[in-house]
């Protein structure tokens, strides 16, 4: 009997697709609670022989296949959440929602994993195992893989995954349909370092008989970036960027108090640790010789993503094996964006995959990027992102 491979099916399986993924872009939702994209998924999976659960914490859904043979168990994960933007996009499936967008690509990312369980679902019989569906909310800093992780997705199909995939599309950077990965660090541990400077406030014309925390604020945000070229080696790199730096009511007045946040993206853990603690004694020394008092905190975010060897080869050769030579590119150094799906990379062996899906009117170069309002991802890369998924999945366990 002919069997079509994954790419055809996929092809075969476009317009249901792109349908399910312009619903979703119509309806955005953020954070942890998504209950008509949870919906909307649970009706793209009914009539699939999958055993399903929905999360209590978040609005998740975890799908477990059950192979026709004995084997073991692969994740392929997609997330759903959008994020508060208002888009400004033409488009007949722009977001109805003011402040919502799905500017991140997260409504490809569930339609191509549930375009996936239809594929390996018609190929059950085949299957040497199992294939856990993890539909994730909450992506865009709510914690979501840590929550579904607690909730018990790595355990959904038994035993825990030998493997884990998850794929992100990105409007810009890349080619449309050119996939990029490499072995290890991919993206960067992310957190958030918060400043409190208090000092005494007085008249702006008489500065010395107050103490200033904008002054000292602000040289503690310089000595900051000074500390990072003097501590940090450029190949195993540090960023630190002040995004928020709020104090003082009129020009004339010196205030109390002055506040900032920073984020701090790393690629070690060694290096995320002595940032962190270097970071404090920075402010701390500053305010010392200045008189004043400073509060300095951390927030802990996602830790870097980092994909195993052996797994980022297999994804490399596999959808070289699939689309053919020059659809994979080895990425030649990590991004300094971050991903939560490092949670689930920390307790399973896996890979995280970047997909081009720039607009063809569009240079990747200059396209605006994930998450800005005007970002335009191409239905063309549905199929191609649907099939891998698959293929990944069946040619792991087949492995």
């Amino acid at each position: 009997m002919f069997l079509m491979s994954f790419i055809e099916s996929a092809q075969d399986m476009r317009d249901e697709l792109v349908r399910l993924r312009h619903s979703l872009h119509t309806t955005p939702e953020l954070g942890l609670h998504l209950p008509r994209t949870q919906e909307k998924v649970l009706a793209a999976l009914e009539g699939l022989p999958l055993e399903i659960k929905t999360g209590t914490a978040a609005s998740s859904v975890t799908a477990v296949l059950r192979g026709g043979r004995p084997g073991p168990a692969v994740l392929l994960r997609g997330d759903m959440d959008a994020l508060p933007v208002t888009e400004k996009n033409d488009l007949p499936y722009v977001s109805q929602l003011p402040g919502q967008m799905h500017a991140c690509g997260h409504d490809l990312h569930t339609a191509m994993l549930a375009g996936a369980a239809h594929l390996l679902s018609a190929r059950r019989e085949e299957l040497a195992g199992d294939v856990i569906f993890m539909f994730q909310p909450g992506e865009e800093g709510h914690y979501g893989a840590r929550h579904m992780i607690e909730e018990g997705v790595l355990e959904a199909a038994g035993a825990r995954p030998v493997a884990a995939y998850g794929l992100h599309v990105v409007s810009a950077m890349l080619p449309r349909g050119l996939f990029a990965s490499r072995s290890g660090p991919l993206m960067a541990a992310a957190d958030t370092f918060c400043v409190t400077v208090r000092g005494r406030g007085g008249h702006g014309s008489s500065p010395h008989r107050s103490l200033d925390p904008i002054q000292a604020g602000c040289e503690m945000v310089t000595a900051m970036q000074t500390m990072v070229t003097r501590s940090f080696d450029v190949f195993d790199p540090v960023v630190v960027t002040v995004g928020s730096f709020h104090a003082g009511s009129a020009d004339n007045v010196i205030p109390d108090e002055a506040r900032f946040e920073a984020t701090l993206r790393t690629f070690s853990k060694e290096n995320r640790a002595l940032a962190m603690r270097r970071l404090v004694e920075v402010v701390q020394g500053v305010a010392a010789a200045h008189g004043l008092e400073v509060e300095p905190s951390f927030t802990t975010g996602y830790p870097v993503t980092v994909n195993d060897g052996s797994e980022a080869e297999f994804l490399g050769r596999t959808a070289g094996e699939l689309f053919g030579p020059g659809r994979y590119f080895v990425a030649p150094q990590p991004v300094m964006g971050s991903e939560d799906f490092s949670y689930v990379l920390e307790h399973v062996p896996g890979a995280f995959a970047f997909l081009g899906a720039c607009a063809p009117d569009r240079d990747p170069a200059t396209a605006p990027y994930n998450h800005s309002p005007e970002a335009v991802f191409d239905d063309s890369v549905l199929p191609d992102g649907t099939a891998l998924y698959a293929e990944l999945a069946f040619s792991r366990l087949s492995a």
